[in-house]
Formats: C-alpha cells, structure tokens, sequence
C-alpha cells in the first residue's frame, strides 16, 4: 500500500472511531479537552507508524489501545492513578475486584465498557447548555464528527483561528463548570435532549441552505448531521423527537441534487425534477417518522416539520401537494413550537391552499415583527405573492431588499433575477 493510501486509510478509521475513541477516554479522564488531546496523540501515533508497518488488521482497536497507553502514561505522570481507580471502583461497585486488578487491565475493562452509553454521554456534553450554540455546533463536529479545525472553519465559513478559539474555550468552560460527563437525570432530560437536538439541527440547515458564502448547499455537512442524528437515534430509541429530527434531515436531504442546477444554481421546491430526488432517503425519513407518531401520539415540533415534509415527499409532482394538510400541520407547530419563521411559513402554505392575497394578508401582519427584522425571506416571500397578484413593481422592491439582506451569492442572484423578471412584466403590462 502506498504511502498516500495509507493516510487516507487513517483519516477514513479516525473519522469512524474517533467519537468512541474520545467518549471512552473522556469517561476515564472527566475531561472532554484532555480525551480528545489524548485521541489526537494516537492519531499522531498513527501517522508516524503506520507508514512503515502498514495498516493493521484491526485499525481501530489499534487506535483505542494507542489512547489508553496515553491516558496510563498521564496518570502515571500526574500520580493520578491510585486516585483513578477508586474513581472506577466507586462507579462500577467493584472495588474489591480493581483493587486486586492489574491497572492497565482495570482501565481496559473501564473504558471498553458501555461504548454505546460513552457515546451518549459524549453527546450530551459537547451540547452542554452551558456552552454558546456556535460553540456546542463546532465542539461537536470536533470531537463527535471527527472534524478538523480547518474543515470546521471552511464549513461554516469562519477564519480557522476563530473557531479554534472557539473549540478551545468550549473545552475549558466545561471544564471550569465542572460538567459532569453523563447522561442527565430524567428530570433534566427533556431539556437537554432540545440542545442536542438544536445543535445538530443547525449543522444539518448550514449544509441544507448556506447562510453565505458562494454555495447554495453544504452537503458534507448535512451528512454530517444525519449520522449523527442517527447514532442518537439508535441510543436513545424510545425518544420521539430523536425520530422526529431523523426523519426531518433524511426527508429534506433527499432533495439534495435536486435542488442545485448545473451551475450551482438554486432550484426552488415547485421546479425541482422528484425524478431526481432520492427515494432512498425518503423511505428512511418516512420509517422514522413513523416511528416518532408510534411513540408519541402528539407530534413535537421536528416530528411536525418531518411531516410537513413527508406531504412534499409524498406528491408525485407539486401540483398534487396536499397544501391544506400542510396548513393544519403548520397549525399545530405554531402552537408547540411558535414563532414569527414559523408564522411565515404558514403563510406560504395558506398562500398555496387559498390563494396568494390570503396569503399575503399574513405576511403583512408579519411586516412589523421585530425578530423578521433582517430576515431576507419575509421579502422574498411577499415579494412572490405580490407577483402572483400581478403587483409587478412592488414585487421587484421586495426582491431587491431581500437581495440586500442574503449573504448567500447565489441565493442573492435567485433573488435578483426574481426582482429583475417582475420588472420586465411591469415594463410590459404598463
């Protein structure tokens, strides 16, 4: 195997093992910072070893022992070992059985463990509330993504000291609120689950509709999100929103090569060829929505919008779009869940099952909302149903604001084009 194969043989191992690798660790060492500084020294380890002896039989196990060996050489240097085995013992209830153990054969039989439970409980603290979100979305691409630095900062399009900065407060703030590295209690649940789920959710839409920069998606980072949302899935199986959120992101994702033109243009939902679109993804999407609505009969707020999505998914073309299901879906998510972007888009469903003045008559009651101020969509919305109302002048203001207003290039050149094309039926119609 050649050199170059075998760095992209580590860099596929450590992008698969790495969350485990850092969860085990981080049960050990209490600290999210020094496991994942642990991991990295592994990987390093790999790097320089694997070149001459090749790839081994089991990568990453090789990995996993690698890290131990560095967590047992820390110990030993900060005398911590002694300490860490009554640590172990009182957390197992076998202290009789580790005090009678070898010490590297005790932590082995620690941190092989529960992989499963490490991995939940890494999630939970990478998405502590006690952490910014832009700080809970990088620390978790990090340590649970296997995200590098750079790939973090070209994803979400922030210079790579920033989010380095970024990564490195996460990990001390956490280590200075003394967060304890576990699943919260079932008092505590519900609210930290919502971080988790938010998080993840907000790497997912980045990837899904890039806030800027010169793409109209991010895929890599939507793929991200997905595995993610399904590892949480699978260790949290009696969670309805967990399902929900899955189904969301699998549903919305299958549109993927629909929605960009050759060019990397934009193209809008009612354009897209569902040819296209990957049905796949909307089996699984539909699967998981189904077993959201099986463990709750009241659908939370990402159970609502994956249904929302399931009517688009399941219209063979948009004409057949059960728009008025839309609306009272809508509906019931500005009640769990209300906001003003919530009420924008029940408009446009309203718009779509009633006509475009129902519609804009919503949208204007929205005009004065403080949290749409800024928001290019409220524009780019009414600008499309004054233009369906043959508003043709007044169409073209609102694309040009809500041009203004993107920091997305091709979503501003959409919106441009929009504007420039009510512009040409107003010349002719005057």
């Amino acid at each position: 195997m050649t050199a170059s194969a075998i760095y992209r043989a580590i860099d596929a191992v450590w992008r698969i093992e790495s969350a485990k690798i850092i969860a085990g660790l981080a049960r050990m060492v209490r600290d999210v910072g020094l496991a994942e500084e642990l991991a990295q020294d592994a990987l390093v380890a790999a790097l320089e070893t694997w070149p001459k002896t090749g790839v081994p039989d089991k990568p990453g196990a090789w990995l996993m022992a690698a890290a131990k060996n560095r967590a047992l050489d820390y110990y030993r240097r900060t005398k911590l070992l002694e300490r860490k085995h009554e640590e172990l013992g009182r957390e197992l209830e076998a202290e009789q059985e580790i005090a009678a153990a070898d010490s590297a054969a005790a932590i082995d039989a620690a941190i092989d463990d529960d992989i499963g439970d490490d991995l939940l409980r890494l999630i939970f603290t990478a998405c502590h509330p006690v952490l910014s979100t832009e700080a809970r979305a990088a620390l978790t691409l990090r340590v649970l993504g296997g995200l590098t630095t750079e790939e973090i900062a070209r994803a979400f399009l922030v210079p790579e000291p920033t989010i380095a900065q970024r990564i490195v407060r996460a990990k001390r703030t956490l280590a200075e609120a003394r967060v304890p590295f576990e699943v919260p209690r079932a008092d505590e649940l519900a609210a930290r689950l919502a971080s988790v789920i938010e998080v993840l959710y907000l790497v997912f839409n980045e990837g899904y509709s890039a806030t800027a920069g010169d793409d109209w998606m991010r895929p890599a980072l939507c793929d991200d999100a997905i595995r993610l949302g399904r590892i949480l899935a699978e260790l949290l199986p009696n969670e309805p929103e967990v399902h929900g959120l899955v189904a969301l992101m699998e549903i919305q994702a299958s549109r993927a090569s629909a929605r960009v033109g050759p060019s990397g243009e934009p193209i809008l939902l009612p354009d897209q060829d569902r040819a296209r679109w990957d049905h796949l993804l909307i089996r699984r999407g539909l699967a998981a929505l189904e077993r959201a609505e099986q463990l709750n009969g009241t659908l939370g707020p990402y159970a609502l919008q994956a249904a929302i999505a399931a009517c688009h998914a399941r219209a063979r073309a948009a004409a057949e779009t059960d728009w008025a299901r839309i609306v009272a879906l809508y509906d019931a998510l500005a009640q769990v869940a209300p906001s003003p972007v919530v009420e924008l888009n029940r408009a446009v469903a309203v718009s779509m099952a009633f006509g475009p003045a129902e519609g804009l008559a919503l949208v204007d009651a929205l005009t004065s909302e403080p949290l749409l101020k800024g928001y290019h969509l409220l524009p780019a919305v009414r600008g499309d149903l004054l233009a369906k109302l043959g508003r043709s002048d007044e169409a073209r203001a609102e694309f040009e604001r809500a041009a203004s207003l993107t920091r997305n290039s091709r979503e501003r050149k959409l919106l441009l084009d929009r504007a420039a094309e009510s512009h040409h039926k107003f010349r002719v119609v005057k």
